[in-house]
Formats: structure tokens, C-alpha cells, sequence
């Protein structure tokens, strides 16, 4: 008698908790209340409750758990089962890492979403050689130039300390005489408190979230490019996980992308009023300014498909195929 009241509250114990349950640490680089770290805290909530529990992730936001620049890699080699990286960060390991990141190729989410689309088949790809899955990803709003002065044209910009993050911002420092600082996220607020870098090309979401009005003084309208960050398990990882809650990780992944785009193009013009109510000057850069940044733009372009050929120059054709029928 005994042993059978044993094993109906074994039985039940086996209903309750599930049989094998992981908790997966997710690294991210943004503060916990950019929208990029809540709806990854919305999706690690989504996998959890739809696994059962069998799949808890955990998100560390703020690079708390790792710094941005070690995301990556810590989820390639099994560190970190899963995490989020803007992966133009890593253009100097593979070029098409960059493709988001061509200045002035596109100015608008719609415009993004067909360069996407086009690029995204190669990213799998190149991703999965790099024992990487991707789940989602999640576009920032169109790309402004903060600085701590006015400035009207390319020549104003010359000296100034740039913060990069990528092989294109280190390029555009270059290309405009400015002088490119490698900060990461984490870190703008105190690079610009300190003097470390004054200017930056980001969206209007990060100098929100930084208050940067506290240092710098103006913002640009300028839709440079609208880069994207990615959420990526590591494929030894993906390959356990059962059909079942596969399938629950790709509908929350699904739901995510949805949400975060839409956040991102609602806090557009909420970030950008934050920004002016800090005190900040927001405002649609000049024609010269723009002009010669077009110019700019059209030399990275011809730059990335050198480094891309075929491969690059395929992306290219099939957005502005996808543009010119979109017309």
C-alpha cells in the first residue's frame, strides 16, 4: 500500500515539474528598459511559460553577465546557450555581417524589412557555419548623428571624437575626418561624461536611453541605416532541444520579431522627443550635410560589394528589385 501512494506521488511529482528543465542565461548589451532587452524579457518569458519550465531563460541585461563585444563568441562556444548581438559589430569577420550597416541604402523600416529579406537566407547560412542558430531579429530605429556642437557640413566634423562600434562607423569617422573611439553600449554614457568621444551615430532609442543630453547638444535626421540586433542559440544546444518545444521557441520567436519592430517604430519619435524635452536641438540635418553624407554613403556601398562580390552584389539586386516593385 505504501509503495503505491509512493509512486502516485511520484507520478504527480512527474505532472508538476517537468522531467528535464534547463535555464538558458541570455546575455544582452542594452540597458533593461531599451526596448531591444524587453522584448527579449517578454520572449525568455513566453519560452518559459510554453516549455512548461522545461526551457527557463534568464536575461541579463545592461551587459551584466558579458560585455557586448564577448556575446558572440560566448554563444558559439557553448559559454552561454543563447543570447543578443548587433552582429555589424562583427564585420571584420565576415562582411555580410555588415550588410544592415551600408549608409544611406536605405532610409525607412519598409525599405529595411525588403534589404532583410533579401539578406537573410545568406545570414542563416553563414551563421549556422559559425555554429550559430538564429531565432530572431529586431531592427533599431533609422540612425541620427548626436554631437556636442552645431554642425552643417562634413567640414565641421573634422577632429571630432566619433564613438564606433562597427566596421562601418569606424569608416565614416575616417571618410568624414573625424576620430573613431570603439565603445560599446554599456559605455556611452560615461565616454561622453568624460570627454572620451563627444559624437556618435545611433538611433534615437540609445541616446534616450543613455541621456545623453546631460554631454552632447544636438541631434541629426539623417536615416543613415537602421542596423539590427539578433537573438542566437548555439546550435549543438538547438539541436537537443525536442521537436515539441521547438516549436513553442519559434512561435515566441516569431511574436518577438513582431513586437520589437513595432517598438521600434513607435519609440522612434517618442525617443526623439525625449531627446528634445532633455534639451537636446532635433532637427532634420541640412542639404549640405546630407549631400555630402550621400556622397559618403555611395563609396561605403561600392566599398562593402568589393569586399561581399557576388554574394553582396545578389543582396543588392534583390532589394531594389523588391523596391522597384514595391513602387
Amino acid at each position: 500500500m505504501k509503495l503505491t501512494h509512493i509512486a502516485v506521488g511520484m507520478a504527480a511529482a512527474s505532472v508538476a515539474f517537468p522531467a528535464v528543465a534547463e535555464t538558458w542565461d541570455m546575455p544582452m548589451a542594452y540597458a533593461g528598459s531599451n526596448f531591444h532587452s524587453v522584448t527579449g524579457a517578454e520572449f525568455a518569458q513566453c519560452v518559459t511559460t510554453g516549455t512548461g519550465g522545461e526551457i527557463e531563460i534568464v536575461t541579463h541585461s545592461g551587459g551584466s553577465l558579458l560585455a557586448g563585444a564577448d556575446i558572440k563568441r560566448a554563444i558559439q562556444t557553448g559559454q552561454v546557450p543563447i543570447g543578443e548581438r548587433i552582429l555589424s559589430a562583427h564585420q571584420n569577420e565576415d562582411p555580410l555581417f555588415g550588410f544592415d550597416s551600408v549608409p544611406f541604402l536605405v532610409g525607412s523600416f519598409d525599405e529595411h524589412a525588403m534589404l532583410y529579406e533579401a539578406a537573410e537566407p545568406s545570414l542563416r547560412e553563414l551563421l549556422e557555419g559559425q555554429n550559430l542558430h538564429l531565432l530572431y531579429s529586431v531592427p533599431w530605429p533609422p540612425q541620427g548623428l548626436y554631437f556636442n556642437q552645431e554642425v552643417n557640413s562634413v567640414a565641421d566634423m573634422e577632429g571630432i571624437k566619433f564613438r564606433s562600434y562597427n566596421n562601418a562607423t569606424n569608416r565614416l569617422a575616417e571618410l568624414t575626418g573625424m576620430l573613431p573611439v570603439t565603445i560599446e553600449a554599456a559605455e556611452i554614457s560615461q565616454a561622453f561624461a568624460t570627454g572620451v568621444a563627444s559624437s556618435m551615430v545611433s538611433s534615437g532609442a540609445t541616446g534616450y536611453d543613455r541621456r545623453v543630453w546631460e554631454s552632447l547638444s544636438h541631434f541629426y535626421e539623417v536615416d543613415a541605416w537602421l542596423p539590427r540586433n539578433y537573438i542566437m542559440v548555439n546550435m549543438d544546444t538547438w539541436e537537443d532541444v525536442s521537436d515539441a518545444n521547438k516549436n513553442v521557441i519559434n512561435a515566441c520567436a516569431g511574436l518577438a520579431e513582431y513586437a520589437g519592430t513595432w517598438r521600434a517604430k513607435e519609440y522612434t519619435g517618442f525617443t526623439l522627443a525625449g531627446l528634445a524635452a532633455g534639451g537636446m536641438t532635433v532637427q532634420p540635418a541640412g542639404e549640405q550635410l546630407l549631400e555630402e553624407l550621400r556622397a559618403i554613403g555611395e563609396t561605403m556601398t561600392a566599398e562593402w560589394l568589393e569586399a561581399t562580390g557576388e554574394e553582396g552584389q545578389a543582396i543588392i539586386d534583390a532589394y531594389r528589385e523588391k523596391a522597384a516593385k514595391a513602387e
